[in-house]
Order: structure tokens, then C-alpha cells, then sequence
């Protein structure tokens, strides 16, 4: 167009046009810098728009990377903090920039499930923030599944006195420790772990039963411990940026992805439960290094961030991923198809038994077939698929084992939304014997010892008090997958 065109044409508008489009554009200026700074970044979000606007705006923020590789070889730096002396009877708000000077993270907190999160059962039964999945831990609807689903007043008295013995072992600054003799036990209880590095992984271990039994840092009668130890937690968290994505990562010396996935999980159930706006910035941010951490070729998870997966490793991320759906955090489809890719790789025909890093020989009970089938169950495989069918026979024929907590926490869940009369045999054969192996003496009354688990030697008693507690809270911890009205509400796919 020539000049004379262009002038022709801007001749040809209305002068009170132009006067009204310039009093909007300064009307729309003043109002931004007027506006509070929560409705400013609300606009700004609106106007910017997503895509490359987005990720200039983390990218900017100066956060120390992490090299994944070293921090491995060198013993994890911790943050001093001082015991807390506050009355935390009452509920205290939570914040991810303690002591700790966390990066702030700007996290578009939107309900993301819809548009991201793929459409199967799990997705059906999890719903939505108000938690058809966790539902059950109030007390009330507690009460209401311990007697419906197979559970007794012994199994509630052994939960009631572990998690007292888990209090009694929490350390001055708000974490656990594998070797739980420090701290007010002085040695009082035998059978320490030996991995003390591991102090995420410790305190995400002691944390997952209280919030199972309906503990928060909001509600019940240890509240002040729970808030206590999310705080220990969101004061160990490493942010850094990997490729344009704002991460939150709990790797540790000796914890790996195990500390990160069970960290994780803990800060995404907490936030369901409570709907603290405090707790969701960091547990979106520990979902993204998740998925950032995820093998780009296999689609599973192992040690370090990226490298090919195995099962064991599998399971605590997609619990964390389906703990952070659960409140409604972002959790993108093509990390949970790499899930699936994974658990094909790793499974037997059908898909009735799964191995560690490669398939497992069909008819084998071992932990990592039934990591794999609450994997299965949890990624939308309806309780009439022949690989659960085929899988829930293999972990019936099998039982429950005597020392092997890994294997018993796992396939008690799978057995539970199973449900029909393996489900029944399977709770006779657990539920007593293991109250029955608690102890009840002296400093260690509540707590569990067992051998025979490959972890029960690193985790020691803290360990395997948590799994075995997590085991009797089976009856409500997690409403059953194929409950009907739980596939029903809210959210309908």
C-alpha cells in the first residue's frame, strides 16, 4: 500500500473514533496500576496469553540448577532450621519460602483435569478436589468402611498406636530419620535403619500414614506434628529450571526418586485434604520435575532424572501423579502414555505378572507384579480385563508374605479394589497376623519389625511401621476404583 493510500485511510476514520480507542487504551493502563497485585497477574495471564510469554516469565527467575549427577556422589546439604516454639493449635498457614529462600514460581493453578489429564477410570474414580478417593479418611465415612470392607476395632487400636509411636520419633526440626534413635527415643527402640542420609524420603514415610488416617495440619489430634513436617519438607525442596519447566525436586543421597515420588505424594494429598492455596505451588512443582524426570524413550522412572525405568521406581511416581490429579494439579497426558508404553515393556503376555526391567515369567508373585497391576488399575484396566484377572489369581495363590511389606502393601491395595472373595481371603490372611506381629513393649509399643524385605534392613522400624500401618488403613485410605458411585461423581469421562 502506498502512502498516499495509508493517508487516505487515516483521514477517512471517524475522529471520534479515534478519541475512543485512545481513552480505552488509557483507561485499561491506569486500571493495571491500580488493580491489587493477585487481580494484576490475573490480567497479566490474560493478555499475555500461554506459549512463549509463559516460559520467559520462568525462565527469568534467577533459580540455581541442579546437577543431578554430582548431587548424587556428595552427601546432601540440608538447611539448618531451629526447633519451632509456636502453639500450633490452631491451624498456621503454610509457606514455601521459609527460611529456606525458595525461588517464587509462578504456577497457573487452573483445574487442569479436563483438558489434561487422559480419560480412563482413573481419572472416573479420582474426581475432583473435594476427593471421592480420600473421602473415606474422615472419620465418619471411616467408621463406615472398617466395618463394611473387612476392618476391626484391632486393626483401628494398631493404627491409633502407631501413629503414636511415629510421633514419638518425629526430630526438633520437624523431619523423621531412618535411624529413628535419635530425637526422644535415645535409643530406646532397636533396629535403626541404616540410611540416614535419606531424610526426605524418612519424613514422607513417617507423614503418608497420618494423612491416611485423616491427620492434617488443619485438623485432628496431630495436626502440629503434620504441619510440622510439611514444613521440613518444603524447606528441603531444590527448585530449578530444566528446560524452560519449573521444578521441585526432594532427590537425595541414598533416597533418589523414591524420596522425590513419596515427597511428592505427601504434598499432593495434603493439598487435596486441605485445599491449602500455601501447599499447591509446591506440589505442582515437585509434579513437574516428574515429569521431567521421566525417561523420554521407555516412559518410566529409576534412580536419577531420565534414565530407563523400573517398576518399583514406576509406582511411587504415578501414585504421586495420581495423588496430584487427584487436587486437581496439572498432570499431562503424554507422561502418563509413557507410563503405559513402560508398564508394556516390563509386563507378561496378557498382562498378568510384571517384571523389574524386563517381563516377568508368568505365574510369579513377586512385588513387582503387583506394583504393576495397581499400576494397571489405576491407568483405567476394568476388573474384568484378563491381565487382572489373570494378576489377582497370582497374588491369591501367592498370599500374603510374612516379612516382605513391599510386596504386601502393594498387592493388599490391588486385592482391596479387586474386592469379591479374593478380596476376603486376603484380608483374613493380613489383617490379624500382622496386628498380632506389633509390638507392644516398652519405648517400641506400636511399631512393627520384619525381615525378609529388601528394605527393611536401609528403612529399619520406621520403615516398616509406616507400610504396615498404611496396610491396616487399606479400608478407607483410597475409596475401591470400581465402586460405581465413585465412577460416577464429578467428573464423568
Amino acid at each position: 500500500m502506498n502512502q498516499s493510500a495509508q493517508r487516505y485511510l487515516w483521514t477517512a476514520v471517524p475522529s471520534w473514533l479515534v478519541s475512543m480507542v485512545v481513552h480505552i487504551l488509557l483507561l485499561l493502563l491506569l486500571a493495571v496500576f491500580s488493580l491489587p497485585n493477585d487481580v494484576k497477574d490475573t490480567f497479566r495471564q490474560l493478555t499475555l496469553g500461554g506459549g512463549d510469554e509463559q516460559t520467559e516469565e520462568i525462565e527469568d527467575i534467577t533459580i540455581d540448577d541442579i546437577d543431578i549427577e554430582s548431587e548424587m556422589e556428595l552427601t546432601t546439604e540440608t538447611l539448618s532450621m531451629e526447633v519451632l516454639d509456636e502453639d500450633f493449635s490452631e491451624p498456621v498457614a503454610l509457606s514455601i519460602t521459609p527460611e529456606a529462600e525458595t525461588p517464587s514460581v509462578d504456577v497457573n493453578l487452573v483445574d487442569f483435569a479436563e483438558k489434561t489429564a487422559p480419560k480412563n477410570d482413573l481419572l472416573a474414580t479420582v474426581g475432583s478436589i473435594s476427593g471421592n478417593a480420600i473421602s473415606g479418611r474422615g472419620s465418619k465415612m471411616r467408621r463406615e468402611l472398617v466395618k463394611a470392607s473387612g476392618g476391626s476395632k484391632g486393626s483401628e487400636a494398631a493404627v491409633g498406636r502407631a501413629l503414636e509411636w511415629l510421633s514419638k520419633h518425629q526430630l526438633p526440626d520437624g523431619g523423621w530419620s531412618f535411624d529413628h534413635r535419635a530425637g526422644k527415643c535415645n535409643g530406646r527402640c532397636p533396629n535403626p535403619g541404616n540410611l540416614s542420609t535419606a531424610r526426605n524420603a524418612a519424613t514422607a514415610m513417617a507423614l503418608l500414614p497420618f494423612l491416611g488416617a485423616g491427620h492434617t495440619h488443619h485438623e485432628g489430634k496431630y495436626k502440629s506434628l503434620v504441619h510440622r513436617g510439611l514444613y521440613f519438607l518444603l524447606a528441603h525442596m531444590k527448585t530449578a529450571n530444566k528446560g524452560g519447566l519449573a521444578t521441585g525436586s526432594f532427590e537425595e543421597r541414598g533416597g533418589s526418586m523414591y524420596s522425590h515420588g513419596l515427597c511428592a505424594i505427601v504434598l499432593c494429598e495434603a493439598y487435596a485434604m486441605t485445599e491449602d492455596k500455601e501447599l499447591a505451588p509446591a506440589a505442582q512443582l515437585a509434579l513437574n520435575y516428574i515429569i521431567y524426570a521421566q525417561d523420554p524413550v521407555g516412559g518410566g522412572w529409576r534412580y536419577r532424572a531420565r534414565m530407563p525405568g523400573d517398576t518399583s521406581v514406576v509406582g511411587w511416581q504415578l501414585m504421586a501423579l495420581k495423588s496430584g490429579y487427584m487436587a486437581h494439579l496439572m498432570v499431562p497426558t503424554p507422561t502418563i502414555v509413557g507410563v503405559d508404553k513402560f508398564l508394556n515393556s516390563v509386563q507378561s503376555p496378557y498382562g498378568g505378572a510384571y517384571g523389574y526391567t524386563r517381563p516377568a515369567a508368568a505365574g510369579k508373585g513377586g512385588a513387582t507384579t503387583a506394583v504393576g497391576l495397581l499400576c494397571r488399575m489405576y491407568l483405567g484396566w476394568k476388573r474384568d480385563h484378563p491381565g487382572i484377572e489373570r494378576g489377582v489369581e497370582i497374588l491369591d495363590n501367592a498370599g500374603p508374605s510374612k516379612g516382605n511389606m513391599y510386596f504386601n502393601y502393594y498387592a493388599t491395595q490391588v486385592m482391596r479394589h479387586a474386592e469379591g472373595p479374593e478380596w476376603e481371603r486376603w484380608n483374613q490372611r493380613i489383617r490379624d497376623p500382622l496386628i498380632a506381629a506389633q509390638s507392644r513393649k516398652g519405648h517400641s509399643d506400636g511399631s512393627w519389625m520384619m525381615r525378609g524385605d529388601h528394605g527393611s534392613d536401609r528403612g529399619g522400624r520406621l520403615y516398616c511401621t509406616s507400610m504396615a500401618t498404611m496396610i491396616l488403613e487399606v479400608y478407607y485410605r483410597h475409596m475401591p476404583i470400581y465402586q460405581k458411585e465413585a465412577a460416577e461423581d464429578d467428573f464423568p469421562l
